[in-house]
């Protein structure tokens, strides 16, 4: 009877070291599962993130194609205005700091609604400024305005301002002369060097951002101006 006892305990403490064990392996199962489920969710944020921002920046560099492609000057405006920067048609581009600044006149307008004041023609400029969440973060503003004028400082006409690109760490925009074969860092159509009352062939557009702390991205493309002469009417003969 003794010996019977003695082996139904011991049968009774393998069971429960069997228990132990096994829940043991279960809780080292559920870890990896969790540590898998948690590691495949992060990489599909990341993933996602990726995708995002991509998206974002080849949104804004087809925008920035095809304002820069519209752009356009005209003869036919007051040529005795003494500061040459307010005529109402213009391509001044210069290279400034962190995020070069470019302001141009362009077809590129589109009127939002019907009989509007507007038409397609109007200024734009891309331009650094301040993310307003986090100073240290720049961003890439774009501004466009509803109308041309030569009355009134560029910053004081009416105008649209987007954020084309957040965070960016660099934008540059570079010229093709076709005279000199070679690409510039700056353009002013009102100088009275060889660039004046001309439009360069094409322009470069680099945009560089941070991917994480120690690594950047570049994107690169160019935009092609189509209209190279100024625009002049000539009165039909009497």
């Amino acid at each position: 009877m003794t010996d019977r006892v003695h082996h139904t305990a011991r049968q009774a403490g393998m069971t429960l070291l069997e228990i132990m064990i096994s829940i043991a392996l279960l809780m080292m199962m559920m870890t990896v599962a969790w540590s898998t489920v948690v590691s495949t969710s992060n990489s599909k944020k990341m993933v996602e993130a990726s995708q995002q921002r991509n998206h974002e920046i080849r949104v804004a560099m087809a925008r920035m194609v095809r304002d820069i492609s519209h752009a356009y000057l005209s003869a036919n405006e007051n040529q005795q205005i003494i500061d040459q920067t307010k005529r109402r048609t213009i391509f001044l581009g210069k290279s400034s700091g962190q995020v070069d600044e470019l302001r141009f006149s362009s077809f590129a307008h589109e009127p939002m609604w019907a009989d509007a004041d507007e038409c397609e023609q109007t200024m734009i400029s891309y331009s650094a400024m301040s993310d307003r969440k986090n100073s240290r973060k720049v961003n890439l503003l774009r501004r466009e305005t509803r109308r041309l004028s030569s009355e009134l400082d560029f910053k004081q006409i009416p105008a649209t301002s987007d954020i084309l690109i957040r965070n960016i760490e660099r934008v540059k925009f570079e010229y093709w002369d076709w005279k000199d074969k070679d690409w510039q860092d700056s353009w002013n159509s009102t100088s009275a060097d060889a660039e004046r009352g001309r439009l360069p062939t094409r322009v470069r557009i680099t945009v560089e951002v941070k991917i994480d702390k120690d690594r950047t991205r570049k994107y690169t493309t160019q935009a092609r101006i189509a209209m190279q002469e100024e625009l002049r009417f000539v009165a039909p003969a009497q």
